[in-house]
């Protein structure tokens, strides 16, 4: 008698999208998150209080002149998809609004997804490194937790989840991925983790292969500059200056860093990241 065909194993949940969509959000970063008077914002707003330019259907009345208004952090500002995900998954597409009861609770939720969505968005880049290969095992248990947690209630996610913890584990193994791809660039490379880089002059400098994590780069000039396989994994990239430079293949470099920094048609850029449309 035949045996009867396996039953094939369920496919895998897809993940979250890693990009902010906007229509599907209940302007959660317009909300959910403070910020100070300064060169990035116009005014001081706490956690929790709606921007004065919110609108009732969730969108910003000035969005195509945030820059122009002082709220060039907006223009900065990137969820990797944790704000959709909050709206639309935890919350089940209940709004705050609607649903006054969910407000305190969906604002704390807001920044824990938006960890994890990040920590997605460096763990996915990392498999598709070929030089990562030995650890894409230890990669890929990293992202189903991660994605796992992302599914989680609200309140598994503000009591039992410790963002903390599991970003530590993460950044161990997103550590020896930048160390492995680093390893194939010939020659010393620089090592600039965590250094104060702000203002420096680094034209047409030869930073491939460099170790730049962490480091302050603020207004730095790097036109010209060569960061192929260079980490940038938390460089600050306020104001600095990336005209011409050749970021191909920077590891672990994001959107919110292109988008703070300045740069025009000749900056080379991953194919995965989007040119900023304030460059020139």
């Amino acid at each position: 008698m035949p045996s009867s065909p396996a039953t094939p194993a369920p496919a895998p949940a897809p993940l979250p999208v890693l990009q902010a969509d906007c229509a599907n959000c209940f302007a959660l970063c317009c909300v959910a998150l403070p910020f100070a008077k300064s060169n990035d914002f116009a005014v001081n707003k706490p956690a929790g209080t709606p921007c004065g330019n919110l609108q009732q259907d969730f969108r910003c009345g000035i969005h195509t002149r945030l820059r122009d208004k002082g709220f060039q952090g907006c223009t900065v500002f990137d969820c990797f998809g944790a704000g959709q995900q909050v709206s639309q998954v935890t919350f089940g597409g209940r709004d705050w609004r609607t649903h006054p009861g969910t407000a305190r609770q969906m604002f704390e939720v807001f920044p824990v997804l938006r960890h994890l969505h990040e920590l997605l968005f460096y763990v996915s880049e990392a498999l598709t490194l070929p030089a990562a290969t030995p650890i894409h095992a230890d990669l890929r248990r990293a992202l189903a937790e991660t994605e796992e947690w992302t599914r989680a209630d609200a309140q598994a996610l503000t009591t039992d989840l410790d963002v903390g913890e599991l970003r530590q584990r993460i950044n161990t193994l997103l550590l020896k991925t930048s160390e492995l791809v680093r390893a194939k660039v010939p020659g010393r490379k620089k090592n600039h983790r965590g250094a104060d880089l702000m203002g420096a002059r680094l034209s047409g400098a030869d930073l491939r292969g460099a170790n730049l994590r962490g480091a302050y780069l603020i207004a730095a000039d790097l036109t010209r500059a060569d960061l192929r396989t260079a980490d940038l994994i938390g460089a600050d990239l306020r104001d600095t200056d990336l005209r011409g430079a050749d970021l191909r293949e920077a590891v672990f470099l994001t959107q919110p860093q292109l988008n703070a920094a300045q740069g025009d048609p000749t900056t080379r850029i991953p194919p995965t990241l989007t040119r900023p449309t304030h460059w020139t």
